[in-house]
């Protein structure tokens, strides 16, 4: 591999404009730590995303419509805030689908420029996943459709164009999307969307004097704001109502890690991962999650005793010397939303001591090991080209991706269509939180992850699935490569762009 000096390279990135105009400096440390009270900022009441609409026609397909869009929301209050959203002005609404169920979209375009819609998480054809290959034009339509295979988990959907993810996701294009399955459905989990079942999309943002997303002054891994947003605002509060809270968090920020403790130092038990069901509950204290990951977990209320889910600082920087630590983020505390339980709380079932079991991919079987060196904006020395395919994987086999950060950034590392185990960290079994299905995982400087993964059913020799850091700034600059699935002795035959075929058509390839 060609080794190239930071100077030489930033010396060349200089030449490239930063995508999305992004940015935002470091959050302030001003909340109160660990254990002090409620500050009483928050004033209100937590916004529940609506499950989406849907139908089922004769052959029992699901349909879903969005539209991604421009409009104005009250981020903060009694100010209004140019965002964009799907099918409103923020955020969109939240999926619901079944294992086995055939779901079909009708993504419409209305912004002024080209955007994608990629199902974070979903195990997909490659040909509907919405990567950059699969840009929507102003005006255009966009038809995908497949059927759900994969565990219950918490996913989410967001734009992944090329060069500009960062800012689309920064001014409001997510959503969640939940898969429902028979196992979860047997286990006693609150399960009352929106009363006990929370869903918490977090991030952060700055402002303007007038209240304007600010899209200036980018730190080295994006987008920093000093305002946390909640489900869409700041200053968020939750009624609670039942005994135990079931939280499902995604970590929306473009480049900020959360390490989500309670204000009280509370234990809650983690339930689910990226993927879905852990085997067990897992009692923390502190739960890290960088830009992309989910996690559930469930919290016990104290009847009338608020509570302030937060950020705070990480135990070990994020693997960062104190000064990078502190430019990135990693110090800083930042409050969530508030717990407010009634006096008198609705009984909860208690949750069971096992959950799902987690079916290991032994390194044992793997057909071929990977290196994947993550630096600035390259993996393995090179950055993002359209163009380019990295690797093959042939569908139905077990891989071993090892994957080191040889930077004394944060980094953390996606795969689209599979969900990984990891293996080990450095040598040493994961930790109780990465015990789980992932496909996101946080990468710190001087660490090596080594990851399982298998790929299945869809296979494609055109068009490609994409690995990369979803610290959004960090993917935009050409933090990512590409995969193809083939057939056992297929050749791939990669799409060139500027060939493709038009949004409203879909994409060509096989095993949808």
């Amino acid at each position: 591999m060609t080794h190239i000096s930071r100077r030489s390279f930033l010396i060349g990135l200089a030449a490239v404009p930063l995508a999305a105009s992004a940015g935002c400096v470091a959050a302030q440390s001003s909340p109160p730590a660990p254990g002090a009270a409620p500050t009483g900022k928050f004033t209100r009441a937590l916004p529940i995303p609506p499950l989406a609409d849907s139908t089922v026609d004769a052959a029992g397909t699901r349909h879903f419509a969005l539209t991604a869009r421009t409009g104005n929301s009250e981020l903060l209050a009694g100010k209004s805030t140019a965002t964009w959203g799907f099918n409103g002005s923020l955020l969109g609404p939240t999926i619901r689908a079944r294992r086995g169920e055939a779901v079909a979209f009708t993504i419409e375009n209305a912004l002024p420029e080209p955007t994608t819609v990629h199902w974070h998480g979903m195990h997909v054809p490659a040909r509907y996943d919405g990567g950059p290959h699969q840009a929507v034009e102003p005006g255009a339509r966009w038809e995908p459709t497949w059927t759900v295979n994969q565990p219950a988990a918490t996913l989410w959907y967001h734009p992944h164009p090329h060069g500009s993810t960062e800012k689309h996701v920064y001014r409001g294009l997510a959503g969640l999307f939940l898969v429902d399955d028979d196992v979860t459905d047997g286990i006693d989990l609150p399960k009352n969307y929106g009363v006990d079942d929370i869903p918490l999309i977090v991030q952060d943002k700055r402002f303007t004097s007038d209240g304007a997303l600010d899209e200036s002054d980018p730190t080295d891994v994006g987008l920093l704001g000093d305002t946390i947003v909640t489900n869409g605002i700041s200053g968020a509060y939750l009624p609670v109502t039942t005994e135990l809270v079931r939280l499902r968090i995604l970590n929306g920020s473009g480049g900020r890690t959360y390490n989500l403790a309670f204000s009280d130092d509370r234990e809650f038990r983690l339930v689910a991962t990226d993927g879905g069901l852990v085997s067990e509950p897992t009692a923390l204290r502190r739960l890290p999650l960088s830009p992309g990951e989910r996690a559930e977990i469930v919290v016990a209320m104290r009847g009338g005793s608020d509570v302030v889910l937060r950020s705070v600082p990480a135990d070990d920087h994020g693997g960062l010397d104190r000064a990078a630590a502190a430019r990135f983020g990693f110090t800083d505390t930042v409050d969530i939303v508030e717990l407010r339980p009634e006096r008198t709380l609705g009984p909860s079932p208690g949750l069971p001591s096992t959950l799902a079991p987690i079916a290991r991919l032994a390194p044992s079987t793997a057909v071929t090991e990977r290196d994947f060196e993550l630096q600035w904006f390259m993996i393995n020395g090179a950055r993002m080209d359209m163009n380019r395919i990295d690797f093959s994987p042939t569908v139905d086999t077990t891989e071993i991706w090892t994957v080191r950060n040889v930077d004394n950034w944060p980094h953390n590392f996606h795969v689209h269509d599979v969900q990984f185990l990891v293996v080990d960290i450095d040598g040493s079994p994961p930790p109780a939180h990465l015990s789980g299905w992932k496909d996101t995982v946080y990468t710190p400087p001087g660490q090596q992850i080594r990851l399982a993964l298998r790929f299945t059913e869809y296979t494609d020799p055109t068009i490609p699935y994409m690995f990369h850091c979803h610290l959004l700034l960090h993917e935009d600059q050409g933090m990512m490569g590409q995969f193809l699935v083939l057939e056992p002795g297929a050749t791939p035959r990669p799409m060139q762009m500027g060939t493709s075929a038009p949004a409203t058509a879909g994409h060509g390839g096989h095993g949808g």
